[in-house]
């Protein structure tokens, strides 16, 4: 994307998409938040004292757990960014309103509280929660299986207040810490993400997947892929049609040609 583009991208208000944080989401997230504590409660009521539960099995299903979680961000952050509108019934206001607000106002994370922090988190995270407790205990397999969703939806409920520190100016000092080694998400490695036009480094648990991810130009080639099947253009309500026409042949060029690249419309199908 050219400097001059790059200055005349186009994005929403930041107060009137704050104004879209309404009483019913807030309930609604109070919920989900409850019952994620709830299921979570429950999953390690289940696997205390099980046979086959294990300190190594517990220390790998945590960490491939964090690693999941890390890919599971940036798949729902980069959908939150990139398609659909705040204009969309429910979607539209309790989820996709949020990633867009805070591309305009990046520190309005900082003055969240914990529920309009992590209320959304906890939301998506149910029906794995649910499954993670249901799942019969029966075999080491299982358990792993259990314990392993159980971690990753517990990474998952934590990366928006992850995400949080890494645009807090004075985050605590153990916080800082975590950040420096790269435990948790840093703010020097987020900001990347933040460098317009938005469209990389999605994974904001701790980071780690975003170079991998860059490198075989996963969200790029996704996006491709969903203009080429429903016409739909990336980003488009957020920063405009020239803006998002731009990125895409931008990326097109970028990559390798050949018979499997999708092409990219010189012209948008349907708007976003």
């Amino acid at each position: 994307m050219t400097t001059e583009l790059k200055n005349q991208v186009r994005q929403q208000d930041a107060k009137e998409l704050a104004r879209g944080y309404s009483p019913a989401i807030r309930a609604m997230e109070i919920t989900s938040i409850l019952a994620f504590t709830g299921l979570e409660a429950g999953l390690v009521w289940r696997l205390w004292g099980n046979p086959h539960v294990g300190p190594w099995l517990v220390l790998g299903a945590v960490i491939l757990g964090y690693l999941a979680a890390d890919f599971v961000s940036g798949v729902v952050h980069w959908m939150g960014d990139t398609w659909g509108s705040t204009r969309m019934p429910v979607l539209g206001a309790a989820f996709i309103r949020p990633f867009r607000e805070h591309h305009v106002d990046e520190k309005a994370i900082t003055r969240h509280d914990f529920v309009e922090t992590n209320g959304n988190n906890c939301l998506v995270s149910l029906p794995v929660a649910l499954l993670a407790l249901l799942v019969p205990h029966s075999s080491t397999a299982w358990v792993f299986l259990s314990t392993f969703l159980g971690a990753m939806i517990f990474w998952v409920m934590a990366t928006n207040q992850f995400h949080k520190w890494s645009h807090t100016d004075k985050p605590p000092a153990l916080i800082g810490f975590l950040q420096r080694v790269h435990l948790i998400l840093p703010p020097d490695h987020h900001r990347v993400h933040h460098t317009s036009p938005y469209d990389k480094y999605y994974c904001i648990t701790v980071g780690w997947m975003n170079k991998p991810l860059a490198l075989i130009g996963f969200f790029s080639g996704m996006e491709r892929l969903i203009t080429r099947v429903t016409g739909q253009l990336p980003r488009q309500d957020d920063i405009g049609t020239e803006a998002a026409l731009e990125i895409l042949h931008t990326q097109e060029r970028s990559e390798p040609s050949g018979d499997d690249a999708p092409a990219a419309p010189s012209t948008p199908v349907r708007a976003a």
